[in-house]
């Protein structure tokens, strides 16, 4: 899982990041809205690293 995470990570920090910040402008400087996005924008990203890495396992799995 850690693999998959750390192969995205900078892509999806920057992503969220751009999110957070349009959404927090575009709502009119609403933080609690921004901040609850942003944590459910990570959240994903964690649980989409876990399933991604199942997937792989699931399609390929280790040679032994």
């Amino acid at each position: 899982m850690w693999e998959q995470y750390k192969k995205t990570f900078g892509s999806m920090q920057v992503f969220i990041a751009v999110v957070t910040v349009a959404l927090f402008f575009g709502l009119g400087h609403q933080w609690s809205v921004a901040g609850g996005f942003f944590l459910m924008m990570q959240t994903g990203a964690v649980f989409g690293a876990m399933w991604a890495a199942r997937l792989r396992n699931r399609f390929n799995p280790p040679a032994w």
